[in-house]
């Protein structure tokens, strides 16, 4: 029992050394490359700022530079503290050992719609061959309706679109591109569209509604840090250097809310076993 005893004495003080050790080389925040790096400077760079203050180490926001040395640098386990979406966070829980520990509120939900008065597609296997409109990989709009076409010679060709979803919506109904159908979230379809615009499109399909983005950290992070982040970023004094993240992503969100136990499991798969995934 005494050999035991110090056995465990001595697991639990690896663990705080490997803690401590990583807390004083500093954390890295970082996110995907959807803005310039001085763009996401000014967004993120008051979170480090903050967290830098309340957990007494230093915090470091790092822009990836591009979506390639993003998924490397992820796959490598370089970041600690990370805002992005429900299959990049589900992906890290699975195989990096992070915790999601706050979100943004609401669902995310896509949906794959064609315009009225052409071809009548009845299903998703209408579609094989032909041309998707949509926000270029890995986004999670377009990887939601990929995973209807798990076999990859079987599957629509996708129109990667930069601008967001009024430009991909734009492409469909201006025709310049040839997309027969187009991946568009349902808040969009049903917010930002006129109901002009919303009769003239029919709904193919819609994904399943997944949690939003939100923030994982790595398992560096101890579990005091992961309570004062969750903390100062939902309610503390932290919830104002988040306004930046929440004027374009949070919509009419006043603030991220915790992230529940488990609700980002499985969404890894959306990256996993396709041939745009990981």
């Amino acid at each position: 029992m005494i050999k035991k005893n110090v056995l465990v004495f001595i697991l639990g003080l690896f663990a705080i050394t490997i803690h401590v050790s990583a807390h004083a080389e500093g954390l890295i925040l970082s996110a995907p490359p959807r803005e310039t790096a001085a763009k996401g400077q000014k967004m993120y760079g008051p979170v480090a700022v903050h967290l830098t203050k309340v957990l007494g180490v230093k915090v470091t926001y790092k822009h990836p530079g591009n979506w390639l040395k993003y998924q490397r640098e992820m796959r490598n386990d370089k970041y600690d503290i990370v805002f992005d979406g429900p299959h990049f966070i589900a992906w890290r829980v699975a195989h990096l050992g992070h915790e999601a520990i706050i979100k943004l509120p609401g669902k995310l939900q896509f949906m794959l719609v064609y315009e009225k008065g052409g071809a009548n597609y009845k299903n998703t296997d209408d579609l094989i061959g032909k041309k998707i409109c949509g926000i270029s990989m890995p986004n999670l709009s377009t990887l939601s309706i990929l995973d209807y076409y798990r076999n990859p010679v079987r599957q629509p060709m996708i129109k990667g679109i930069k601008g967001g979803m009024g430009k991909v919506h734009k492409t469909l109904v201006g025709k310049k591109a040839g997309c027969h159908a187009a991946v568009l979230r349902t808040a969009f379809f049903k917010k930002k569209l006129k109901k002009a615009q919303r009769e003239n499109l029919k709904t193919l399909v819609k994904s399943k509604a997944m949690p939003n983005q939100g923030i994982s950290v790595s398992k560096r992070v101890s579990q005091k840090f992961k309570n004062k982040i969750t903390t100062e970023l939902t309610i503390g004094k932290g919830a104002s250097s988040m306004k930046g993240i929440l004027k374009r992503f949070g919509g009419k969100a006043r603030s991220f809310i915790p992230a529940k136990a488990n609700e980002y499991d499985g969404y890894n798969m959306l990256l996993e076993g396709v041939i745009f995934g990981w």
